[in-house]
C-alpha cells in the first residue's frame, strides 16, 4: 500500500530517517498533506532509546528497516534515494557524510533530491557539533528568557517552540520551498533547518515590539506576557482557568460587561501603576463562579475571553467539534491535518504503521514508485 493519493502533495516521495520529534512532525505535516513517505528504520528489535513508533507523529507512514552501518544498507538506501523526491535525516553534521549517505553522494545520484537536514545548532557554528534539547535551543535564541511570571525564573512551554513550531514546521516549510523551487530550476539541494533559527524566527514580532517601545520591561511586566491584567488567566471557584485577551478598548469594554462589573469606577487600565489592583479585582470576580458559569456567560459576549482547556478537553469543545479540529485515528483522538484545502483536501490520516508487523521491502517500495 501506498501513502495517500489525496492532499496537495499527493506523488511526492519522502524518505525519512527514523529520529525522535522535530523531524518526524515535520514529516507527519508531509504526510498528512499527501505525501507517501517511507521510514528507514534500524534493524532488529527495537531497544531504548529508540525513536518512538506510535500515535501521531508517525501516522500515515510505510516503514523499511536497514542498517546504515553496513555497506548494503546504505546502497539500499541510495536506492530509495535515487527515486525519491525528499530525504529527510536528523543526525549532527557529518555523521550522513561519514556513513556514506550524506549530500553530495544523494544529490549526485538523484540531482532532483531535496535533502533535509533536522539538527538543533545548525550544520555550522561552533555549537555545530554539541547535544542539545528544546530548552537549551530556545534559551540561546532568545525565545526562553521573556516566558514566565514577573521576579519567577523562565519556564519553558513544553518543547514547543523549539522541537515543533522552530524546528518540525520549520523543515516542513523549508521543503515546500525547496521542492516550488525545483520547479522552476529542476535542480534539487540542501534545507539546513536548525531549531535554534526557528526558534528565533518566533520571536520576530518581539523584536518588532522592542524596537517600537512596546516591550521594555522585565518578564512578565509587558503587555503579552502576563504584565497586563487584560492579558492573562484567572482561576474559577472550581479551581480551573479562564483566558483574557481583552486588550482593544471594545474588548475591555465586553469584558468589563461579562463581569458584570461597573467601569466607572475601575482604575484606569492605561495607567501601569493600577496594574496590580486591577489584575485583583478581575480574579476575586472570576472566583465567584465555575469555569462552566464563565463560558456561558463569555459565550455572548465578544470579549476575547475562553475557558483553559487541557488537551484531553479541548476535542469536545463545539467548535473544535464543528471544524473536525481533532480526529480519530487506530482509536486514538489526536490533532486532524491542516491548514485546509478546498480542491485538494488531506486525507483521513491512517495509524502509526508497527515496526515489525508493516515493514516492507525496498523493492516493494520501488515498485510502487515506478515512472
Amino acid at each position: 500500500m501506498t501513502g495517500p493519493a489525496q492532499g496537495p502533495l499527493a506523488g511526492v516521495r519522502v524518505v525519512e530517517l527514523a529520529s525522535l520529534a522535530p523531524a518526524p512532525f515535520g514529516c507527519m505535516m508531509l504526510a498528512d498533506l499527501g505525501a507517501d513517505i517511507v521510514r528507514v528504520d534500524r534493524p532488529g528489535p527495537r531497544v531504548a532509546p529508540a525513536p518512538p513508533t506510535g500515535g501521531p507523529l508517525q501516522r500515515s507512514r510505510r516503514t523499511t528497516a536497514l542498517d546504515l552501518k553496513s555497506p548494503t544498507g546504505v546502497a539500499e538506501l541510495l536506492r530509495l534515494a535515487a527515486h525519491a523526491d525528499v530525504l529527510v535525516e536528523a543526525y549532527r553534521p557529518g555523521v550522513a557524510e561519514r556513513l556514506g549517505f550524506g549530500p553530495d553522494v544523494c544529490l549526485a545520484r538523484n540531482p532532483r533530491l531535496v535533502y533535509a537536514r533536522m539538527t538543533g545548532w545548525g550544520q555550522s557554528g561552533p555549537l555545530a557539533q554539541r547535544a542539545g534539547h528544546d530548552i537549551d535551543y530556545i534559551a540561546l535564541s532568545g525565545a526562553l528568557e521573556p516566558l514566565g511570571r514577573a521576579g519567577q525564573a523562565p519556564h519553558a512551554p513544553l518543547n514547543l517552540l523549539g522541537d515543533f513550531a522552530g524546528g518540525g514546521m520549520l523543515l516542513a516549510v523549508g521543503v515546500l520551498a525547496a521542492l516550488l523551487e525545483r520547479q522552476r530550476s529542476g535542480a534539487g539541494q540542501v534545507v539546513d533547518a536548525a531549531m535554534v533559527d526557528g526558534s528565533a524566527l518566533l520571536t520576530a514580532f518581539l523584536h518588532g515590539m522592542r524596537g517600537a517601545g512596546m516591550w521594555s520591561g522585565p518578564r512578565g511586566t509587558n503587555m503579552l506576557d502576563g504584565g497586563s491584567p487584560c492579558y492573562d488567566t484567572y482561576a474559577t471557584a472550581d479551581g480551573l482557568f479562564m483566558a483574557v485577551g481583552a486588550l482593544e478598548p471594545a474588548f475591555y469594554a465586553q469584558l468589563v460587561l461579562g463581569l458584570g462589573l461597573d467601569g466607572d469606577t475601575l482604575p484606569d487600565r492605561n495607567d501601569p501603576a493600577n496594574a496590580e489592583k486591577l489584575r485583583q479585582i478581575f480574579a476575586d470576580r472570576f472566583a465567584q463562579r465555575t469555569r462552566a458559569e464563565w463560558t456561558a456567560i463569555f459565550d455572548e459576549v465578544d470579549a476575547c475571553v475562553t475557558p483553559v482547556l487541557a488537551p484531553a478537553e479541548a476535542p469536545a469543545h463545539p467548535h473544535n467539534v464543528a471544524r473536525g479540529t481533532f480526529t480519530e485515528v487506530g482509536g486514538e483522538v489526536q490533532p486532524a491535518p491542516a491548514p485546509r484545502f478546498g480542491r485538494t483536501p488531506a486525507a483521513v490520516p491512517r495509524p502509526a504503521p508497527d515496526p515489525e508487523r508493516d515493514r516492507v521491502d525496498v523493492d516493494a517500495v520501488l515498485a510502487g514508485w515506478a515512472d
